[in-house]
């Protein structure tokens, strides 16, 4: 029997009881280590857990047991942050989204190439038995080729949630787009295919905040389909909706739920008289947005590292929302379409 992977952990905010309670239920997995600023918080997490606390994160990297990081920081501290425990020897997990910049996701990607070690990135609503048998029909091509896709997201954060110093601030973690909205976008493009041009409109129109609380975007994916993108964190007094829609030439779908967990619409040509079954599985809800797919991203970075093989959510995977995001926002900025077949935004250097 393998000795289990051991983990540290950066940052115990919001998402990390996530990716604790996850290595909790992987016996391949511990978590030994964790670092957060506010030291009532490391040491707070610490004892739940059962693992060492440090308010320097450098103290983890210096760790030659640690053999993984999780990074649960705030986004603008993403980057840095990943290259420094790659550069340190150590496997990295982040959390979305990858980077706040193109080029510091392509510096993190190349990180990984030169250091040996891998890096992935949590995508974990891609591993939800409804997007799974989504992303089935999709390859199997049972929606025949598809013609419109959406994601919306219409969630509401009262004034309070931008007021700690790095939420909706540009440089830390973007607005509705970029934090709030990543996870339906990634699933967006990666069902709909590249996306090749977008044209959007932004607003900050119900926060004091430096980013955005709302937009709204038509996109052109590569394959010649259209789709739109919503997302907002003003829909007063709470969540709304939070769903991806595909529309092909023989099916419809519509997944949604609190974290892309539920089959909402399910049209699909060979699966019409399965409808009430399909609909009606897993239908419970996930306690929070984050879901109950962080499990999965942490077993297949194991898997990957006793296998020597890349993650399935790695940094080329996950660089495609940021891309599609920043275009979005060059797009706003500029008010013109952005083309996403040339430059920086398609990887080219």
């Amino acid at each position: 029997m393998t000795d289990p992977i051991r983990f540290g952990l950066i940052g115990c905010g919001k998402v990390a009881p996530r990716h604790a309670q996850s290595l909790t239920e992987l016996p391949d997995a511990r978590l030994c280590a964790v670092a957060d600023v506010i030291e009532s918080r490391a040491q707070r997490f610490a004892k739940e857990y059962r693992a060492d606390a440090y308010t320097d994160y450098r103290r983890v990297l210096e760790r030659r047991d640690v053999e993984v990081v999780s990074i649960c920081a705030p986004s603008g501290l993403h980057a840095p942050m990943a290259i420094e425990a790659m550069q340190a020897g150590k496997h990295v997990i982040v959390e979305k989204p990858m980077a706040m910049s193109l080029r510091d996701a392509d510096q993190m990607i190349a990180t990984e190439r030169t250091t040996g070690v891998k890096m992935c990135v949590i995508l974990q609503n891609r591993y939800n038995p409804p997007m799974q048998d989504l992303r089935r029909v999709v390859d199997e091509g049972k929606l025949g080729r598809l013609l419109l896709g959406n994601a919306t997201v219409r969630w509401y954060r009262p004034q309070e949630y931008y007021e700690d110093g790095w939420h909706g601030t540009r440089a830390m973690d973007g607005g509705a787009l970029m934090n709030q909205s990543i996870h339906h976008i990634d699933a967006l493009q990666w069902l709909m295919g590249d996306a090749a041009s977008v044209f959007a409109y932004t607003g900050t129109l119900a926060h004091k905040m430096e980013a955005e609380d709302v937009g709204v975007v038509a996109v052109r994916f590569a394959s010649g389909a259209l789709g739109t993108i919503e997302g907002s964190t003003l829909t007063y007094p709470e969540n709304l909706e939070g769903s991806v829609a595909l529309f092909g030439e023989r099916g419809s779908v519509k997944v949604g739920g609190t974290a892309l967990n539920r089959k909402v619409l399910w049209k699909v040509a060979g699966e019409l008289e399965h409808e009430h079954v399909l609909l009606t599985r897993d239908q419970v809800d996930p306690p929070s947005v984050y879901g109950t797919s962080h499990h999965h991203v942490i077993a297949d970075m194991i898997a990957a590292i006793r296998e020597n093989r890349a993650p399935r959510t790695n940094g080329l995977e996950a660089r495609k929302s940021v891309a599609l995001v920043l275009a979005i926002y060059e797009s706003a900025r500029t008010g013109k379409p952005v083309d996403m077949t040339t430059g920086s935004w398609n990887g080219a250097h």
